[in-house]
């Protein structure tokens, strides 16, 4: 962190311990994102909830130079609980901000396509030929929303692989 911890605490007294126990954590968000600027975080007890006694609200602002973050955690009758779950979920936000920069963000690969290159109507079966020149078996059930009918020589699809019996065969059959 490039400026220091700023610990507040509203409504109440927040205890030393407490306050090492935000300082630790704090340390530690450096591990997951080292390009912090400022941390703050402002401990506050709103109200006296008359079941549950006094209920402590974390919230962690944090500065980074492409970012600016508001961890806000929902109020828990221990404090510790309270700072734990705060920093749990800086912490996420800080890795998944630190994925994106670099690129590691998952991309969903798109399902395999095909064309439809042979059709049984009658008996209620296909084949699909991917890119790669491999053939696909698929029943007319697998083909969604009833389209089986409207499938021609030709049709391009989407489908979901699976091992059959006699080989690959598609689970899933959508026109495109």
């Amino acid at each position: 962190m490039q400026l220091p911890l700023k610990i507040t605490d509203r409504s109440m007294d927040l205890s030393e311990a407490a306050r090492e126990e935000i300082r630790e954590k704090s340390e530690l968000l450096n591990k997951y994102y080292d390009r912090i600027i400022r941390c703050e975080v402002i401990v506050d007890a709103p109200h006296r909830h008359h079941s549950k006694g006094l209920l402590y609200e974390v919230r962690i602002n944090i500065t980074a130079p492409d970012a600016e973050m508001i961890i806000k955690r929902e109020t828990d009758e221990d404090i510790y609980v309270a700072i734990r779950d705060a920093f749990d979920a800086a912490r996420r936000r800080l890795e998944d901000l630190a994925q994106r920069q670099r690129g590691d963000v998952k991309r969903h690969e798109p399902p395999p396509y095909g064309r439809v290159v042979q059709l049984f109507p009658e008996e209620g079966y296909g084949f699909l030929e991917t890119p790669d020149g491999r053939e696909i078996y698929f029943h007319r059930n697998s083909v969604l929303n009833g389209g089986f009918k409207q499938l021609t020589i030709g049709s391009e699809v989407r489908f979901a692989e699976e091992e059959g019996e006699k080989g690959p065969q598609a689970s899933t059959v959508v026109s495109i």
